[in-house]
């Protein structure tokens, strides 16, 4: 019997899957398609764009100074008094632009965006707005997926780049303040270990997360039944799910795009 519910559950999951990666799939599909035909307006994308870049900068800013300041003051702790210190500089840098920049701006974006996305098109899927689009002969996917889309892949690398930028400047003003880490030193010790093809490898990681984040939170919207409850129930899967797909994203592109 166990056997058999072990079967019955696997069979469940791969068919929730296979659902999920099918739906996906036409849904990108579709935004391809309307964003190719230019059936988007571009005063929703600016919308978007300010709704989703420009009121996140301050979450992201604040992320960016702890991660920053944070790494600091462990690579201190783990390297003082057996590696030069200069080599701060260097670990800083590179965890701010391979790592922490984009997957921190990412995971707080899953919140600060993901989730109101999924909330928003799933309160107006069970109130059959999305439905009433349908009935006069409007595309919900060009008045609402699109723009969305379109704006997260523009908005996440910029928000990226400045994650980078601040997590580095406060990660150098900790090394300063708690190790005596002149910044002559610290931006040494960047450029030292620094490669041209890293700035390149997160740009297309924050561009990735970028096209992640709206389709995934899109397609949850878009799925959601049963009332408010569902609404919460959406959101709340919509969250795991994002948040899952942004860590398994990143664990391929080192083997993909760093050997």
């Amino acid at each position: 019997m166990f056997a058999v519910r072990w079967i019955r559950a696997l069979g469940r999951t791969s068919k929730g899957v296979a659902e999920h990666a099918g739906q996906l799939g036409l849904l990108a599909w579709s935004v391809m398609r309307t964003t190719v035909g230019l059936r988007v307006s571009f005063r929703d994308i600016l919308v978007q764009i300010y709704v989703m870049g420009v009121q996140s900068i301050p979450i992201v800013i604040v992320t960016a100074v702890l991660a920053g300041i944070v790494t600091a003051q462990q690579g201190g702790y783990q390297f003082t008094g057996t590696i030069p210190l200069y080599v701060m500089g260097s670990i800083v840098t590179e965890s701010m632009v391979l790592e922490l920049g984009p997957v921190m701006t990412a995971i707080v974006l899953v919140g600060r965006v993901g989730a109101r996305i999924t909330a928003e098109l799933g309160t107006m899927q069970v109130s059959e707005q999305i439905d009433a689009y349908h009935s006069v002969g409007r595309d919900p996917v060009a008045l609402l997926a699109t723009p969305r889309v379109i704006a997260g892949v523009i908005v996440v690398p910029l928000l990226v780049g400045i994650a980078i930028i601040v997590g580095i400047v406060a990660g150098q003003l900790s090394a300063q303040m708690t190790l005596g880490l002149g910044h002559d030193s610290f931006y040494y010790g960047a450029r030292l270990f620094w490669h041209s093809w890293d700035l390149v490898y997160a740009l297309l990681k924050s561009i990735v997360f970028g096209l992640v984040i709206p389709i995934v939170a899109i397609h949850m919207g878009f799925r959601t039944g049963g009332g408010a409850a569902g609404v919460g129930k959406s959101t709340t899967a919509s969250v795991m799910f994002m948040t899952l797909t942004i860590l398994i994203i990143d664990a391929l592109f080192p083997p993909l795009l760093l050997q």
